[in-house]
């Protein structure tokens, strides 16, 4: 019985997601570590995509976390540190893209067509309102019918 739990520990804690921080990465003052955190946290990695260089293992996101806390030593400010990156690699890097004139639109861009589609609908749903439904019976048809009702 208690080698099965061991062996349940020895399993749940290989489960358990790795950190990408290496020792030699963290710096040695706790206040600027955990600026460089903070900052590594809102940086996606271009490799993995979905996941920002704090939790990435691959090369150029250890290189960019060396890059953040080399930047950080050097006494830039946060604003920056981020700027420095973003001219390097582009608004990609961000995970939470900044609002600018060229990210409007993008940002905009479902309002908008949830409005035009409204706005369509609207006009759709006046112009249909106009017209008649079904058009008139013609003299045969009438005939038939008034017969039809008579009996």
């Amino acid at each position: 019985m208690m080698r099965r739990l061991l062996l349940a520990l020895v399993l749940m804690l290989l489960a358990a997601p790795a950190f990408a921080v290496n020792p030699d990465e963290v710096l040695a003052d706790p206040a600027l570590e955990a600026r460089a955190r903070a900052l590594s946290a809102e940086l996606r990695c271009m490799v993995c995509q979905n996941q920002s260089i704090d939790d990435s293992n691959a090369d150029l996101a250890k290189d960019l976390r060396l890059l953040v806390r080399e930047r950080i030593t050097d006494g830039d400010s946060d604003e920056a540190v981020l700027n420095y990156i973003v001219s390097r690699y582009g608004e990609f890097v961000l995970l939470k893209p900044r609002f600018s004139m060229k990210t409007g639109l993008l940002w905009g861009a479902p309002a908008l067509l949830v409005l035009a589609g409204g706005l369509s609908l609207l006009v759709f749903a006046r112009r249909r309102s106009g017209k008649p439904t079904a058009s008139k019976l013609t003299a045969d048809e009438q005939a038939k019918l008034s017969e039809l009702l008579e009996k």
